[in-house]
């Protein structure tokens, strides 16, 4: 197969979105996309710089007040036709999917579902942006509230969900009237190209959503000079927790609230009575699924040190018998890591392994290749960019792998005596996005959502998972406390607008002009 960069055919030029025409020019540059499995050229991005980022906000301010203007049950007509079109084309982009990010197929169609799944829901939604009356404390005066949508919304994504995650911000923010320019991962531009034209040809008028192909850095930048020239009103953000903070302090800046979707420390627990095997099943999808590149991938199983032993036995059986490689076939559990970047902060995470750790999972630890191989590998280890799965046990909580998200296949495995000890374990790294239990008593159910500091709290189930219509994000350095998808994240791209109509044919003031009627606060019954 070769290496990458070596294939003879020239990849396809994709550019910005904006203003309903695909940019051929590159101000920021060109990175070619490639195949993680192959080591093949998928597509070549046409890099924007932070003044196309800024022109691109502009042209999505001219149109946002137009789009605001259609009725919310007809903008919700608009994502229902979206939602139709990318059903009708699920094989075609889950296989773009697979091939530009190495995600297996299976999780591929899943993710292209989530995207359907989102626009069934906020379809309905357009009828559904409820005020409310409120009655007045005078006469002859109604109270109003409104949802008003915020403006321009600029959202940033992550490769790693390259549809779905974009999905629960485009969907919402477009249906509550708002325009988008979106700056997907650079790496991903055929998949955004894709997903562009699938709202556009759903009948999106020109204008109204925007795709800037552009680098972190220059994105931020461009955030910058939009944000000063007061052409973007709302921030949505996935990714590191530390791009994150940056993006926080910006926002800041300009008296907005960012919806942050950030890093996890993701523990899973494993209880005296839980079903080891079922627990085992949770673990492996939990921390292995799309390679461990998940903000929601479990980091540390915690187990019972009565149950400590098996659970471990099993796990490693379970790891070391799935199937890793080629993720168009069926039965892979992952496939390569997303591109050489990710490869590369794996394998440096690795070196958080500890002296009084002791390795399972793998025939190796690191890169798969001829001279690292794995037993029962089914993939080209020389084309692509494949790890081997690692499992990490002896951690306690003051190791620094049990306070970093290592994002690949590697999970820690720490044991606890007590409830107090395994909350500790679930907390203290600092993050709050995802959290399991597996227990068969509610006591212990109960007790754990009470005091575990994640957004999501999953029991019998893995850390990863989410549904449309349930609210998505996190805690800590996991977020600013914000959410995505349901009616939840109505609040992001809405602002709440009051209205009071007074048509007594006078001025009354509130609280000076209150009827007051008079009681006798000194009865007392005989």
């Amino acid at each position: 197969m070769g290496t990458p960069g070596t294939s003879t055919r020239r990849p396809r030029e994709i550019g910005s979105f904006i203003g309903g025409t695909w940019r051929d020019d590159a101000p920021g540059g060109r990175l070619t996309s490639v195949d993680p499995a192959r080591g093949e050229p998928v597509a070549e991005a046409l890099l924007a710089d932070a003044g196309l980022f800024a022109e691109a906000c502009r042209t999505a301010q001219a149109a946002q007040r137009a789009w605001a203007a259609v009725p919310a049950p007809v903008r919700g007509r608009m994502i229902e036709q979206i939602g139709r079109l990318v059903e009708a084309n699920k094989e075609a982009l889950a296989a773009l999917v697979t091939r530009e990010i190495g995600k297996p197929v299976t999780e591929s169609r899943g993710e292209v579902q989530e995207v359907i799944d989102t626009c069934a829901f906020f379809a309905g939604e357009g009828r559904r942006l409820y005020g409310q009356t409120v009655p007045s404390e005078m006469p002859d005066k109604q109270l109003f509230t409104f949802r008003v949508p915020v403006g321009v919304a600029a959202i940033v994504t992550a490769g790693n969900f390259p549809v779905a995650v974009p999905s629960w911000y485009l969907v919402p923010a477009l249906l509550c009237g708002n325009a988008v320019v979106w700056k997907p991962a650079e790496y991903t531009p055929a998949i955004a190209e894709a997903f562009t034209e699938l709202f556009v040809h759903a009948g999106l008028p020109a204008g109204v959503l925007g795709t800037v192909l552009a680098d972190g850095p220059t994105a931020f930048d461009g955030l910058s000079t939009a944000l000063a020239a007061g052409l973007v009103d709302k921030i949505g953000f996935t990714g590191s927790s530390a791009v994150g903070m940056r993006i926080g302090e910006l926002a800041g800046r300009h008296l907005q609230s960012p919806c942050l979707e950030l890093g996890g420390k993701n523990p899973l627990v494993v209880m005296p009575d839980a079903d080891l095997d079922l627990a085992v099943e949770g673990a492996l999808f939990s921390g292995f699924g799309t390679a461990g590149q998940r903000c929601t991938s479990l980091g540390t199983v915690i187990v019972d040190a009565s149950v400590h032993d098996e659970f471990l036995r099993r796990f490693d059986t379970a790891v070391r018998s799935a199937v890793i490689g080629d993720p168009t076939r069926e039965d892979v559990l992952y496939g390569p890591m997303i591109s050489q970047r990710f490869l590369a902060s794996f394998e440096k995470h690795l070196g958080l392994i500890g002296p009084h750790h002791v390795l399972h999972g793998s025939t190796g630890t690191g890169r798969i290749t001829a001279a690292n191989p794995r037993r029962g590998f089914a993939g080209d280890a020389e084309a692509g960019l494949y790890a081997h799965p690692t499992i990490v046990s002896g951690v306690r909580g003051d190791d620094e792998i049990a306070r970093t998200e290592t994002f690949g296949p590697i999970v820690g495995v720490a044991a606890f005596e007590t409830f107090d000890e395994a909350i500790a374990l679930a907390n203290d790294h600092g993050y709050g996005l995802s959290a399991a239990i597996y227990t068969e008593t509610p006591a212990h159910a109960f007790r754990f959502r009470e005091r575990v500091s994640a957004g999501m709290v999953s029991v019998n189930n893995s850390t990863s998972g989410a549904e449309a219509h349930l609210p998505f994000g996190g805690n800590g350095r996991s977020g600013n406390g914000s959410r995505q998808s349901g009616i939840w994240v109505l609040d992001q791209f809405t602002r709440w607008q009051s209205m009071n109509w007074d048509y007594a044919g006078r001025l009354q003031k509130a609280q000076t002009d209150t009827a007051v009627l008079p009681g006798d606060p000194g009865f007392r019954l005989p």
